[in-house]
């Protein structure tokens, strides 16, 4: 045990002496800058973070300014500090336009927003950035070879907020919150148009529908059984083969009972 510890020892002490962490105790920038480049080469990218966070403000306005930001940048994107990467990768294609890296640091700027983005659950903010800043990338460079990963992001973000938006909308016709539920749906249907949820979002919005109205006081049934008619028959038009129809009909019957009631005490 003894003869372990003295190991362990003097293996910290060698360690603590050498290249990289005398490196980081020197005064001498150029050291830094070298050290810091091996460590990012050799994919010890935490190490070189730590010498190049040393040595940026000293590197303001020279030749090897370019490179050190690059690699500065790409640090934190590596590290998986997404916020600090972007903030460094949209100040490197600011500082340098047209560096042949722009493209690249671009690309990684944006997509670092798209690591950001929560689980759908959750609330969306970050996914609605990933996207614009994702676009903006597509727009700015339109021939890139990255465009067929940037579209397939933002299709998997898209696809996020459209689940979400679904889902917000169904929770409310389980809470019975039935018109919050009809408008939710009306709003989803019309923002995602060819959304593969579309023919549950139409029975729920029919459903929630059916609800509000035999719920409805009586004031406002009759009015309130004419708006879920419709989105019946507004279901049945799109989608007549509806794995939903069979409950949409009993629901329809119900409705047309209703009304023709009404029209009878008329």
């Amino acid at each position: 045990m003894k003869k372990f510890l003295y190991i362990l020892i003097i293996t910290a002490a060698f360690n603590s002496c050498g290249p990289y962490h005398k490196a980081v105790k020197s005064t001498d920038v150029t050291l830094k800058y070298n050290m810091g480049t091996e460590m990012y080469d050799a994919g010890k990218f935490s190490k070189a973070n730590r010498l190049f966070t040393q040595i940026v403000p000293q590197y303001r306005g020279k030749p090897q300014a370019e490179k050190l930001m690059y690699m500065y940048s790409k640090t934190f994107y590596e590290m998986g500090e997404y916020y600090t990467s972007n903030y460094h990768m949209e100040r490197y294609v600011n500082a340098y336009p047209e560096s042949e890296k722009a493209e690249e640091i671009a690309f990684l700027g944006a997509k670092s927003y798209y690591f950001l983005s929560p689980v759908y659950t959750k609330e969306q903010k970050e996914t609605i950035d990933a996207i614009q800043k994702m676009q903006s990338f597509i727009n700015q460079y339109p021939e890139s070879e990255h465009l067929v990963e940037a579209n397939a992001l933002v299709k998997e973000l898209d696809d996020k907020l459209e689940i979400k938006a679904f889902s917000i909308a169904k929770q409310y016709n389980l809470i019975s919150d039935y018109q919050a539920c009809i408008k939710s749906f009306d709003n989803f249907i019309l923002e995602f148009p060819g959304t593969v949820y579309k023919e549950e979002a139409m029975y729920y919005r029919f459903d929630a529908a059916y609800k509000l109205a035999i719920n409805s006081v009586e004031g406002k049934k009759l009015e309130r059984i004419a708006n879920a008619i419709s989105n019946f028959n507004i279901l049945q038009k799109e989608f007549a083969d509806s794995k939903f129809m069979e409950d949409a009909n009993q629901m329809m019957s119900e409705l047309n009972a209703m009304s023709e009631a009404y029209k009878t005490k008329s």
